[in-house]
């Protein structure tokens, strides 16, 4: 199981979104759907898919937190990855402008397809769903990344953040390590010179990209995209707890907010094997069990699904 996996709130949308995704980037397929009963928000899919080679998970639970881009995901378009090819740049392209097109039904351009400083063939959408991408097409000499990295925006009161989430992150996190940071140059406002125009890291198996935008967005991170960090056991489920939540109101069923106001869920690889495996009887029992906890309590868990 991964070790950090990102998870999308939806209203109900959940496998129908998840449907579209896998049928738009390569290597992708459905997993698993769970059925949470009797939540605060009713009954509940649960749906766990692979995009490119990576874990999601999804929910359908209401329409309590509108998705927008603080929070979004840079598809790398490298080359490299369609070297079996002939023409590995000509079939990478092609493979971005049919996601972009795929993506684009319902949604709407942030930034429009097309040549960029940094990319030969770059786009950043917002798709029907609230979900944003970034397309680019990657220049194959520079250093690798994975094809999907999820990318963190700091604006408004938290400007300037970048770098010190950077920083905290990589000092949390037990293997990680810092990558690439460029620094926005003077005569660029309203972005302030040496704030972070791009950076990245590696936190256990999963790379984060961040940068600072000073512009006026009008939004800022929520719960409807959050990062689940599936716990190996209780002593890890309660290091993350203390070094990530800062925001106690937040606190419920797993959830927490860090100092900057992303949503991470502190869950257990165990539990969530049990919550695919189980029998409906046994999500039942657990889903019972962890909706009063604001951390999660493995042991009580198992004991609900009868494992204690």
């Amino acid at each position: 199981m991964q070790k950090i996996i990102p998870h999308l709130w939806f209203d109900k949308e959940a496998r129908e979104a998840a449907a579209l995704y896998t049928s738009v980037f390569p290597d992708s397929e459905a997993i698993h759907t769970t059925l949470l009963r009797n939540t605060p928000s009713g009954d509940c899919d649960l749906v766990s898919f692979r995009l490119w080679h990576q874990e999601f998970m999804a929910i359908s639970a209401g329409p309590l937190f509108p998705m927008n881009p603080s929070v979004s995901f840079i598809v790398n378009y490298d080359p490299l990855l369609f070297r079996s090819s002939a023409h590995p740049e000509q079939t990478a392209r092609e493979s971005l402008d049919r996601a972009w097109e795929k993506l684009m039904e319902g949604g709407k351009a942030l930034m429009p397809l097309d040549t960029y400083p940094f990319s030969k063939h770059y786009g950043w959408l917002q798709d029907r769903y609230g979900v944003s991408w970034q397309l680019m097409l990657t220049d194959p000499s520079g250093e690798p990344r994975p094809p999907i990295v999820p990318s963190l925006m700091f604006t408004g009161a938290k400007v300037g953040k970048a770098e010190e989430a950077l920083q905290f992150y990589t000092s949390v996190f037990r293997h990680a390590k810092q990558g690439n940071i460029h620094r926005y140059p003077a005569g660029m406002p309203p972005d302030k010179e040496g704030t972070v125009m791009y950076a990245d890291c590696k936190l256990e198996d999963k790379w984060f990209a961040l940068m600072d935008s000073a512009h006026e967005h009008g939004f800022d991170f929520n719960e409807s995209i959050s990062f689940m960090i599936t716990c190996a056991d209780q002593e890890e489920v309660d290091y993350y707890w203390e070094k990530l939540s800062a925001v106690p109101e937040a606190e419920q069923c797993g959830w927490i907010k860090d100092k900057f106001g992303l949503s991470w869920q502190i869950t257990s690889a165990e539990m969530e094997t049990l919550m695919r495996e189980g029998t409906q009887e046994q999500i039942d029992r657990i889903t019972q069990a962890f909706l009063p906890m604001k951390k999660l309590d493995i042991a009580q868990i198992k004991a609900a699904a009868g494992k204690g």
